[in-house]
């Protein structure tokens, strides 16, 4: 398959008003997808929410199979959460903890997981471990092996995190937790979209994601992938009636990973999140995935020629991602100049990952992420925009 980017551009409205680097934030959502979102909300007004919901049966069950797809999993191992964050807090929160259980953790972890994990320690007794990185800013999977301790339980950590553009070994890191017997939890909320993800060949136990960043759908929506091996001894902290039902004077709940979901949902994210993934898989998720590859990769290029911007990219291999900061600007100001200029991008910070080494030296960083339906036209224009001060 060739990518037609005339044809992903017509897709794309947003593509016509704007350069649009701020596809970590949120991508662009393309036709396929805000036009599902539209045309249930239409029916919800015209015929009733519940009647609506009824009608979408068969495209609201393909939401599952599509993931599978897209993940390499079985449909019954995935379920719709409403975003990455909470798909993350649901799964960490239902494994069986014991006080002084031990977590491998790396400084590239996102703050909302970090956040999740010092509760967890907090109230059930964990303890964290945090890995070295190797001298690419990777996890030093040499590092984790040696660091496996008798009461390690688990090894947390971030497929491609929020503030840098690398990519995790995230492969080598599942053969470690194999084994020694470790859960693995992948956080993917960066990384599905703009990476291809095989969650049995990296052998992550937990996968969480969002909708609205690489996959381009609607905001309000994620996703959540457990292995089916792994739900016997996870006790999700939430049930509804949707998630389980009254057994005498207990409780059982459903099969499969739709334990997590709650009944009352966002019916048309839903629908848009599932657009947004068969329009993925239409194109080809290696051509899509390759072509942000590259392009993030001539990106870091033309901005490293300029010798008033700084790259602080770690990784050997990279993706979509690429952070940087102006001599003499803050990266806000920098941010909101491009911004007055119809280019979109977004700031980087402690506050995104605060075990990050880059914060050390830098207060932030601008945060430009492109996709596939970026050129390098637009790529020539931002950097021509970064030297008019």
């Amino acid at each position: 398959m060739t990518l037609d980017i005339h044809q992903l551009r017509r897709d794309t409205p947003g593509c016509t008003q704007r350069i649009h680097f701020n596809n970590a934030g949120a991508g662009l959502m393309p036709n396929a997808v805000a036009d599902a979102v539209l045309a249930h909300l239409d029916l919800e007004r015209r015929i009733g929410a519940y009647e609506a919901e009824a009608a979408a049966a068969a495209d609201l069950a393909d939401f599952y199979q599509a993931f599978g797809e897209l993940l390499h999993c079985r449909a019954d191992e995935v379920a719709w959460i409403e975003n990455a964050t909470r798909a993350w807090d649901l799964a960490v929160h239902a494994l069986p903890w014991t006080a002084g259980d031990r977590i491998l953790v790396h400084a590239s972890d996102y703050a909302s997981n970090h956040l999740a994990l010092l509760q967890l320690a907090k109230h059930r007794g964990v303890e964290l471990d945090t890995v070295p990185s190797a001298p690419d800013g990777t996890v030093d999977v040499e590092a984790l092996a040696a660091a496996i301790g008798p009461r390690t339980r688990a090894i947390m950590v971030t497929h491609s995190p929020t503030h840098d553009g690398l990519i995790n070994p995230v492969h080598a890191i599942g053969a470690i937790a194999k084994q020694h017997g470790l859960w693995f939890v992948l956080d993917g909320c960066q990384s599905v979209g703009q990476v291809e993800v095989d969650v049995k060949a990296i052998g992550c136990h937990i996968y969480s994601g969002s909708g609205r960043k690489f996959l381009r759908g609607p905001r309000g929506t994620g996703f959540l992938y457990v292995d089916v091996d792994l739900l016997a001894i996870m006790e999700p902290p939430f049930i509804d009636l949707h998630a389980g039902s009254v057994e005498g004077s207990g409780y059982r709940f459903i099969d499969g990973t739709r334990r997590f979901e709650c009944w009352e949902t966002y019916v048309a994210g839903r629908l848009g999140e599932r657009a947004a993934v068969r329009y993925l898989l239409s194109l080809g998720v290696t051509q899509v995935t390759t072509r942000i590859a590259q392009l993030a990769a001539r990106l870091r290029e033309a901005l490293a020629a300029e010798a008033s911007v700084t790259v602080l990219d770690h990784g050997t291999r990279r993706g979509g991602i690429v952070t940087f900061i102006c001599r003499d600007e803050a990266p806000t100001a920098t941010m909101l100049r491009l911004r007055a200029r119809h280019m979109n991008t977004s700031v980087t910070g402690p506050n995104a990952a605060p075990l990050a080494p880059q914060w050390a030296t830098h207060a932030g960083a601008v945060r430009a992420s492109v996709h596939a339906y970026n050129t390098d036209e637009e790529i020539a224009q931002f950097v021509a925009a970064l030297r008019e001060r």
